[in-house]
């Protein structure tokens, strides 16, 4: 059967090293030709992702874990690039051909547009001859040896960084954040008198443009919301805010980066997570070195591969050309419940949209079943809690604004389980890893020696604990001198330790594409501690600084690099590449593609205009900020220290699965998916969860192992497909101007 033909790897672990045997020779990795397409890769996502992501506000090419511009890369090295080299490998005197031949068509190009009559043009003539150069030396040092699977991995894993760190749901939103608070400040809201005392001149270009929020600065702040007609943009008013928030995010990987380290063995080896979002980009690198399987390997020739791909492309191009072309039906894949539950007690749900995305029942398909069970069983089980309270005598419920203070009556009891769930997860998976911990612990001070393994680690142990320790001394540092007092500082940045390893674990653990915690920490202190004026930690002069950090860097977790780091040394601790120059290239490529990202921020709302951008980017992302301080500095209503009781039941839910867990191996539930069943991205991809948990269920109850493991390419396929098609229409749609279509979670 065709299904057959599927690399042996599916019947064991999909992340184990290929057999000696099979492979000709096996590179160390980090060769000079993988880290320059690395580069080159950082540079362009770095440029083009904002453009996508604010302009065009299409689909990410990041903003996923499984990022679409890393499988792009991924495939054209597999199907363009290793087939030209491996025909040029065989006939020599191509290789000149080929060369001489890009080089003088794009001369001929340059010279054609130079004889032109307009500075545009010779503009353009001169950057397309830099860009042939640039072709040409790239040829030149590819040579004409094929790429092998670990450099084409080097530059997958390189993308995980370049394509999340310039885009949405990464550091960046800090741009806005700067100066949005100041262009909605108003008369009414008087946010005004509460940021320009307490924020730091060095913290935003409003004010670091004069003495205080002047006239000039005003200007400089309405200039990018509304652009700038003449076409100049005040870069010296964001010199000092961009170079001060750029090392202060640098600082923040560096944490990551150590953090990851410390973590790495114990997740990935010893207790063996599954890394699901790595089982594609190895599936499709399979045969790369084995030369006997051709240019193309099995895993292009399987027929149930093809299948699941067939699907999602025709899914995908009838929903594209009906955008495009009415009269063409379309394919539905969405259901929206919210017409359904409009009577009480229903209504208390907020709706359920029934959203199919191929790509996420693809990679569900490959989850154990009890994850991807928890996940919807825990969407509906917070569901039946809104409404049994409704029974109960509780206020109708609302949810929580972008700060995470929750509204007057509001159910505040399902989120303050779910900051319960977090706290205990982390507490568990800390004290599960206790031995290594304390081993590395004992490595810094110098009362360990180090082991043979340690050497094969992106970074010896102790200097991995010394950079966390320093790195987040660096930040609660940092934090203090924008004017947090130290007490609120530690606990924000600790709270951030919480949710970004349990974040982690969700992804590494659970292969979810995109994941944010739904609750952040100003808020659920606030709301807990009731505070106001006079507070001892949410203090007046501490809160707008406070509410900038946490609005540029805590609300909006989708694209945050640490899941990055984890996966990247996963793959690369498997296939044997070196992790320490790996490491440099990963932070490498980050700065590339941040400071870029960042440089386009900035001139997109110069050029185009932020309000004509994505909006919420320049909407509710730019006045989170002040509305944090102004909600939180009045007070909060309904606040509590008896919401401790409810964040003590998640911890005693949590502790309870754990312990179940361990005791009866047909427990079905885990708490990976009460961690998320109150945020966004479960309740837009539940019902997806919910086909390929079903899928896996039914086939591996009916078939057995033997048909998942060969049916595990049709779903592989749909995952591909769906990618390749958001790839598509991106092209389709920048050529036609098109803005605002989504394959995929927005």
């Amino acid at each position: 059967m065709a299904a057959e033909t599927f690399p042996p790897s599916t019947q064991s672990s999909s992340l184990a090293p290929a057999t000696s045997d099979a492979i000709v020779e096996r590179p160390a990795g980090i060769t000079p030709r993988a880290a320059l397409l690395s580069i080159a890769l950082a540079f362009f996502f770095g440029y083009v992702i904002p453009i996508v992501d604010m302009k065009m506000r299409n689909t990410f090419l990041g903003a996923t874990h499984l990022p679409p511009g890393a499988i792009a890369s991924l495939l054209v090295l597999l199907l363009v690039v290793n087939p030209l080299l491996h025909m040029v490998s065989k006939a020599p005197a191509k290789l000149g051909a080929l060369l001489l031949g890009t080089l003088g068509f794009a001369g001929a190009a340059g010279f054609l547009f130079w004889r032109g009559l307009s500075t545009n043009n010779l503009a353009f003539g001169f950057w397309l001859l830099v860009a042939a150069a640039a072709i040409g030396v790239l040829v030149v040092l590819l040579g004409r040896k094929p790429l092998t699977r670990n450099e084409i991995l080097v530059v997958y894993i390189s993308c995980l960084f370049s394509c999340l760190t310039p885009g949405h749901g990464a550091e960046n939103v800090f741009v806005v954040n700067l100066i949005g608070p100041f262009y909605y400040a108003s008369d009414a809201n008087k946010w005004l008198d509460f940021l320009v005392p307490y924020l730091q001149p060095w913290m935003t270009p409003a004010l670091n443009a004069g003495n205080g929020y002047n006239d000039g600065a005003k200007d400089m702040v309405g200039q990018w919301f509304l652009a700038n007609q003449s076409g100049q943009i005040p870069w010296g008013a964001w010199l000092v805010p961009l170079v001060v928030w750029g090392a202060f995010i640098f600082v923040l990987y560096t944490m990551m980066a150590c953090l990851t380290v410390m973590l790495r063995k114990q997740w990935a080896e010893r207790e063996a997570l599954s890394f699901p979002l790595l089982k594609l980009p190895l599936e499709l690198t399979e045969d790369v070195d084995r030369p006997q399987k051709g240019a193309i390997g099995d895993f292009f020739r399987n027929r149930l591969m093809w299948m699941g791909f067939g699907v999602a492309v025709f899914i995908q191009m009838l929903r594209g050309l009906n955008l495009y072309y009415p009269d063409v039906p379309t394919f539905p894949l969405d259901l929206m419940t919210g017409q359904l539950f409009t009577e009480a007690p229903w209504n208390q749900i907020g709706g359920a949209p029934m959203v199919v995305w191929p790509v996420i029942v693809g990679i569900t398909y490959l989850l154990t079943a009890e994850v991807s069970f928890s996940f919807w069983f825990f969407y509906w089980f917070v569901k039946l809690q809104l409404i049994a309270a409704y029974y109960t005598g509780f206020a109708p419920a609302t949810l929580p604004n972008a700060t995470g203070v929750m509204g007057a009556g509001a159910k505040s009891f399902a989120f303050y389980q779910q900051i319960g769930c977090y706290l205990a997860y982390v507490a568990i998976i800390l004290y599960t890893g206790r031995e290594h911990l304390r081993y590395i612990f004992l490595r810094g001070i110098g009362r360990r020696k180090a082991q043979p393994d340690e050497r094969d680690e992106a970074m010896s142990y102790p200097a991995a604990f010394w950079g966390f320790v320093i790195s987040f001394a660096l930040i609660v540092g940092w934090s203090i001198a924008a004017g947090l007092n130290p007490q609120l500082a530690l606990l924000l940045w600790t709270l951030y330790l919480v949710i970004i390893i349990a974040l982690t674990r969700i992804v590494s653990e659970a292969g979810i594409l995109f994941v944010q915690q739904g609750w952040v920490p100003l808020g659920t202190i606030g709301q807990i501690t009731n505070a106001g004026p006079g507070h001892f930690l949410l203090s007046e002069s501490s809160l707008p600084p406070a509410a900038m950090l946490q609005g540029s860097l805590m609300t909006d977790l989708r694209g945050f690099i640490m899941p990055s780091f984890m996966q990247g040394f996963k793959l690369a601790s498997d296939r044997k590449i070196a992790l320490r120059p790996l490491l440099i290239l990963m932070m490498l490529c980050s700065l590339i593609s941040l400071a870029i990202g960042i440089y386009m921020n900035v001139k997109l709302g110069y050029a185009q205009g932020g309000l004509s951008l994505d909006p919420w980017y320049a909407g509710g992302a730019s006045k989170a900020p002040a509305e944090a301080s102004a909600n939180l500095v009045k007070g909060v209503r309904d606040a509590s220290y008896f919401n401790l009781g409810w964040v003590g039941l998640g911890v005693v839910l949590t502790y309870g699965m754990m312990l179940a867990r361990s005791r009866f191996a047909w427990f079905p539930l885990h708490p990976i998916g009460f961690l998320l069943a109150h945020s966004y991205p479960i309740n837009a991809i539940w019902f997806s969860i919910f086909l390929g948990w079903m899928a896996k269920v039914t086939i591996t109850r009916f078939g057995g192992s033997d048909t998942y493991r060969k049916t595990t390419p049709l779903f592989l396929g749909l995952a591909l497909g769906d990618v390749a098609m958001m790839l598509f229409w991106l092209i389709i749609d920048g050529w036609q101007g098109r803005v605002g279509h989504k394959l995929m979670p927005g």
